[in-house]
């Protein structure tokens, strides 16, 4: 196979490919230890290596870049489609085994993401990418962590074979919705981007199955895959989008899906305006959203539906939640279940094993609370101790909604502005419209 080599300097193919890699952002590399044993170069913490932090405090990222910025779709949302007027370069599999090894050799990262363009085909540039991986792992030894992407319409052994030398692989699911993607992505189709994460997840199911056999079998893709979708160039709904991410959970067992804010790069009819600033805290609100269905419980349906389908901006899914429900609230903390603590706003899985466990031997109140570490700005409207809630205010949603402005988190000005109607609560408010009563007393009953 022969590889293209460009005329091009190395530092600037690495000044446009590293640029080109920003709108990538399924890059987390959680999950995978590895050890070089002190025979090989490099090493991978499951703590992460992407913009993350090692047990002795060590600030640990790794290199981000495209194989290429050629490629032959003209998804109308990418920067580096082929009908865009941009600065083009492609990297050798050497090339990137130099950067690699030199930009760790120098303790600047410990780990590699590569991502790449299509360029001719999606054979030959998955075999670009396999090949650049083989290089790494078999003749610099390189026991770092690796990311990369398994290209959709690529040959399934070209993939399989890559499993085996990656932490990590992904696929990007792009749009929410097969509907978004005909018709920003002409070229692209949802059962081609699905087909290489089902042949990863056979590739890891059949991985399981031979290591309870033989113990030696070299790990196939021990991180996981993982996903990225796009929010903001299609009109799909908050609900549309956390139950795509649901159903990819469950069908192909993904450790993580990415929500990627869209940033206007394009001048298009069916794009927003140019100038138009990326949903980053829509982003945000997904992201919570997703930790809730992954680690407490929560399904897409509960969070949201048809009738509402959009989040709150002002507050984070789990308060959105509970204000809806407060026909669940309060809750006795010393008698509730696990599971319904973890649905308490402000409390989190360590919070709630501690409570749990405290309780065994005392009854809690909330100066326990405060002493077990739990915060108690959120959680103080949706609990009591022992029949009590730590002050007295109506318990309605309009009540608690403008206590809850008062103390959370830090909004966007025009956010705050579209919800100007609940102030900022004084002492002097009057206890009849839901605010704060200053207590005499740590503790009062509610006033319902």
């Amino acid at each position: 196979m022969e590889y293209v080599i460009s005329d091009e300097p190395l530092q600037r193919k690495l000044m446009i490919l590293a640029d080109a890699a920003k709108y990538d952002v399924a890059c987390t590399s959680s999950g995978v230890s590895r050890s070089s044993g002190g025979t090989g170069l490099g090493n991978s913490r499951a703590c992460g290596i992407c913009h993350s932090f090692a047990s002795d405090g060590r600030c640990i990222s790794l290199l981000k870049i495209l194989l290429t910025n050629d490629c032959i779709y003209d998804c109308k949302y990418c920067k580096n489609r082929v009908s865009n007027d941009v600065p083009r370069a492609t990297f050798t599999p050497e090339e990137i085994c130099r950067l690699t090894i030199g930009f760790y050799r120098r303790n600047y990262i410990e780990g590699l993401f590569l991502s790449s363009g299509v360029i001719k085909n999606p054979h030959y540039t998955m075999e670009l990418i396999l090949e650049t991986v083989r290089l790494l792992r078999e003749k610099y030894d390189f026991k770092g962590y690796i990311h990369v992407k398994s290209i959709p319409g690529a040959d399934e052994d070209l993939i399989l074979r890559t499993g085996y030398y990656a932490d990590r692989m992904s696929c990007n699911l792009e749009l929410p919705t097969a509907e978004g993607l005909k018709k920003l992505a002409p070229n692209k189709t949802r059962q081609l981007i699905l087909q290489p994460l089902r042949q990863v997840q056979k590739g890891i199911l059949q991985n399981k199955e031979e290591l309870t056999i033989y113990r030696h079998t070299p790990k196939f893709v021990p991180a996981g895959q993982s996903t990225q979708v796009i929010v903001g160039a299609t009109p799909e709904s908050d609900y549309e989008i956390i139950s795509v991410a649901e159903a990819m959970y469950k069908k192909f067992a993904l450790r993580r899906v990415f929500y990627s804010a869209y940033i206007a790069v394009n001048k298009d009819e069916l794009l927003p305006a140019v100038d138009t600033k990326p949903p980053l805290l829509r982003e945000h609100r997904l992201y919570q959203a997703d930790w809730l269905m992954r680690f407490y419980g929560f399904r897409a349906d509960e969070l949201l539906s048809e009738q509402h389908a959009s989040f709150n901006i002002a507050f984070d899914p789990k308060c959105d939640w509970a204000l809806r429900h407060l026909d669940q609230f309060p809750v006795e903390i010393n008698k509730a279940s696990y599971e319904m603590i973890l649905r308490v706003p402000g409390i989190g899985v360590t919070g709630a094993r501690r409570i749990c466990r405290a309780r065994r031997y005392a009854i809690l109140d909330f100066n326990d609370l405060k002493r077990m570490g739990i915060v108690l700005k959120r959680a103080m409207y949706f609990i009591t101790c022992s029949g009590r809630m730590m002050y007295r205010i109506k318990f309605n949603e309009d009540a608690i909604t403008k206590n809850l402005l008062a103390v959370d988190e830090k909004l966007p000005v025009e956010v705050r502005e579209s919800i100007s109607g609940y102030h900022q609560l004084s002492m002097f408010d009057d206890n009849q419209e839901g605010r704060w009563q200053i207590p005499l007393d740590p503790i009062r009953e509610v006033i319902v």
